[in-house]
Formats: C-alpha cells, sequence, structure tokens
C-alpha cells in the first residue's frame, strides 16, 4: 500500500493543521492524474490526515446495537416487510427499527420531546461513546464536536400535528411542534445528552448527508477545532406522506407482494428502493491522540471527497462526472492508488438508473478488483441515515476482513461489470474500501476507510 498513516499532532483551538485542498478534476476518468495527486499527497512529511474511528453506534432494521446490525448485514437477510402504518397506499412496504422503545432506549424524557429520528440518533451516539471508552462527564465538553446529517426532520411529528390543526383546530397544535420538527435539533440534544459545547451542526446533502457529516467532523479534527467529534446520520422518514412522495416519483419497488425480496442492488429485475429509517454513529479523533488514551482503534478515515452533479434535480448524471470526481479527491486525500481499493460499500439503492450509473464509473475508475456489495439489501434505503450507517459498515468490514453479501442479487444485471458479493460474506483482508453515498440534487460523497 502506498498509503502513508502519519503522526496526528493535537493543535491548540483555531490553528492550522496543514493543506487539504482537493486535486482538480475534470469530466474524464483520468488514472495517470488521479495517481500523480495521490503520489504528491503521500510524501507530505509528518502527515496530519489520519483520524481514528473509536466508537461505533448503529440502530438499524437489522437490530438495536452494533452487534446486531453487524451480524445481519453478514447475515445477507432483508428486513423489508408489510408495514400496517403505510395501509392503503400504493408502497406499503418499509424498513423499521425492531423492538425500539423509545423510553428504555433513549429515557421517558426524551420519549416525550423529540422525533423519532432524535430519538434513533441519541440511542446510537449513546452506544458510539460508550464504545469509544470516553466518558462525557470528565471530558472537556468545549473540545467536544456533534456533527449529524438528516435529510427529512421530525417528519413524523409534523405530519401528527397537521392532522391535530385539520381535525381539531389551531388550539390543538403542540408547543413542541418546531423544537421536535426542525432538524438541528438532533444535533442539538446529542451535544446537550454528551455535554458536547463544541461546533454543533446537521448537514442536509439528501441521502449522501451521513457522510457528509463524517467528512465535515474530519475536516474540524484536521483543523484543530476539536480533539472529539461525534458525527453520524439518523432518519426516520417511514411515514405516510414520505412515502407516498417517493412513490409518486417511481423512486420507490412496487414489489409489495413479496417485501423480502424487493430491494436488490444490481440485480437484473431491480425496480427501486425500499424505504427504511435508523441512524449511525461514529467517535472519531485523531489517531496521535487515540493511541494516547490507550484507546482501540477500529480503523481510520482517511479520505473524503465532495461534489455535485449540476444535472437533474433527482436523476444521477449517467456520465458519472462528480461521481469521478468525488471518488478520485477522496482517494487522493487518503494517498491510497485507484487499485488499492480492496472493497467498496456502494451506495447502491436498487433504482435502475443509479446503479448503472455507479457500475460504470466504479469499473471504469478501479477496475474488476474491488469486492462490491450494497447493504440496502438488508437495511433499505435510510436516506439521510445512509451514508453514516455505511460508514459503520465499512469500518467493521475492515476491521473484521469480512464483505457482507448483497441481499436478493439472484441475476446480476449483465450491464454491471463488477465483482459483486452475494449469498454470502466473503473474507478477505481489506487494506483500503470505498463508501460511497450520493443524494438528490447530485449530491456526492466518498469516504475512504483504511486498516487500522
Amino acid at each position: 500500500m502506498s498509503t502513508r498513516y502519519g503522526r496526528a499532532i493535537r493543535k491548540e483551538p483555531g490553528a492550522a493543521v496543514g493543506d487539504d485542498a482537493a486535486p482538480p478534476g475534470d469530466d474524464t476518468v483520468d488514472d495517470t492524474a488521479a495517481t500523480d495527486t495521490a503520489a504528491a499527497d503521500s510524501t507530505t512529511a509528518d502527515s496530519t490526515d489520519a483520524i481514528a474511528v473509536t466508537g461505533l453506534g448503529l440502530v438499524t432494521a437489522a437490530g438495536i446495537g452494533v452487534d446486531a446490525t453487524w451480524a445481519g448485514v453478514c447475515a445477507g437477510r432483508s428486513t423489508a416487510a408489510t408495514d400496517p402504518h403505510l395501509a392503503g397506499l400504493p408502497v406499503d412496504i418499509s424498513c423499521t427499527v425492531p423492538g425500539f422503545s423509545s423510553r428504555e432506549h433513549v429515557g421517558r424524557r426524551s420519549a416525550l420531546t423529540h422525533d423519532r429520528f432524535s430519538q434513533l440518533s441519541l440511542a446510537a451516539a449513546r452506544e458510539a461513546v460508550a464504545d469509544s471508552g470516553l466518558d462525557p462527564r470528565t471530558w472537556d465538553g468545549a473540545r467536544v464536536g456533534v456533527v449529524v446529517g438528516c435529510g427529512l426532520g421530525g417528519v413524523a411529528t409534523w405530519e401528527t400535528q397537521h392532522r391535530r390543526m385539520l381535525g381539531e383546530g389551531p388550539q390543538a397544535v403542540s408547543a413542541l411542534l418546531i423544537p421536535m420538527l426542525v432538524p438541528n435539533m438532533v444535533a442539538g440534544h446529542l451535544a446537550m445528552d454528551l455535554g458536547a459545547t463544541g461546533p454543533n451542526l446537521v448537514t442536509a446533502t439528501a441521502c449522501a448527508s451521513g457522510a457528509t457529516a463524517v467528512g465535515t467532523a474530519l475536516a474540524l479534527l484536521r483543523d484543530g477545532s476539536c480533539d472529539v467529534v461525534v458525527a453520524g446520520g439518523g432518519e426516520a422518514g417511514v411515514t405516510p406522506l414520505m412515502v407516498t412522495g417517493f412513490a409518486q416519483m417511481g423512486a420507490l419497488s412496487r414489489r409489495t407482494g413479496e417485501p423480502a425480496a424487493a430491494s436488490r442492488p444490481f440485480d437484473r429485475d431491480r425496480d427501486g428502493f425500499v424505504i427504511g429509517e435508523g441512524s449511525g454513529m461514529l467517535v472519531l479523533e485523531r489517531v496521535a491522540d487515540a493511541r494516547a488514551r490507550g484507546a482501540t482503534v477500529r480503523a481510520r478515515i482517511a479520505g473524503y471527497g465532495a461534489s455535485a452533479d449540476a444535472h437533474h434535480m433527482t436523476a444521477p448524471d449517467p456520465q458519472g462526472t462528480g461521481v469521478l470526481l468525488a471518488l478520485r479527491t477522496a482517494l487522493a486525500r487518503a494517498g491510497v492508488m485507484p487499485d488499492e481499493v480492496d472493497h467498496v460499500n456502494a451506495h447502491g439503492t436498487s433504482t435502475p438508473l443509479n446503479d448503472a450509473a455507479e457500475a460504470a464509473v466504479l469499473r471504469k475508475f478501479l477496475g474488476a478488483g474491488p469486492a462490491v456489495t450494497s447493504t440496502k439489501g438488508v437495511l433499505g434505503h435510510t436516506l439521510g441515515a445512509a451514508g453514516a450507517i455505511e460508514a459503520a459498515l465499512t469500518v467493521l468490514a475492515v476491521q473484521h476482513g469480512r464483505v457482507p453479501p448483497t441481499a436478493n442479487l439472484c441475476h446480476q444485471d449483465p450491464d454491471v461489470e463488477l465483482d459483486i458479493v452475494a449469498g454470502a460474506p466473503r473474507e478477505r483482508r481489506l487494506d483500503a474500501a470505498v463508501s460511497n453515498s450520493f443524494g438528490f440534487g447530485g449530491q456526492n460523497a466518498v469516504l475512504v476507510v483504511t486498516a487500522a
């Protein structure tokens, strides 16, 4: 591997920590340019880019907690099922978190004052912080940041309160409507719960939001603004109005008679995604800081690239120009050559256009070497949380040397010329992996995860 794992240096607040400028991109796949840029970046003495993942938290349709989610994803069993809350709609299937009791998992007060997207995120964040070995009662909260990705916000609260106003009048609307609705409140709730008084941000880049949050956290650590960042994504958009909206767009699978087979990324017969909910959270620190306190480093986030297609409101650019730019940038910043990528956790939504465009870029730029998977076959598409959940799953894949299978891949699309893992997990040493996330509006975010 040409990747350099340099020593991270703690700086005083506001101090600069090196230049993280993105390499210029163009509209063509240019392996030479990407290789030259990565090589130049990797020669920087005393690299400050190494960011350690010391904690993970997951709440998904496969289960509550990292262990449950990882086991479910590796088993390759779809969690999609008929949803009684969606009865009578054109699409009535979803992937929801089983057995989540708000009072049990986040407490009575939070159960009453938080929308479900905040509740799921709070549960995941608490698990991630506990996993990291850090103690919020003793850390310097001013040096701890929170960055959460969210695409929709408190839509369940919005729909409930809107029905009340129409049925019972304005006096029936809760005074908590706005605090429960606005997307930024998820980061605010986490900060209050954890005593984190550093930068507090919410990123909204549609289905790339969770990955954008992790990328933003890297910048806060690299420029010295924070010593610890809790970063991730949370979404609870399985509501009648949101599902109807996605269905009207033609984005959802209509395979409602066999929900477990509906989400089938890269399959010849894919027809749309299955909407899901959940949260993924990561605790990030500079490697030197993590080592100094004796923390276990699961893996490292080594690079991040972001771009815009500037093409269409919902459809991906079929040429993949923006995806390519984000991918090239992330690899160059990580000092990883295209032929050194061992694994890709693809965006892989199970929609015809997205899977085709993503597969074409991956094949052209990375070749057929990486073992590719899409965990949306198991978990559904969790929208703004997807990028964070999949970043966490990519960390676990690198840590354990195991690529989960893509559920429901019965007949791989012949135009998808990639090594898609199906059927069972694949055991393989993973030194470098990529996690892709793309969103409506042409938002692209790519993370590079390397072994600890």
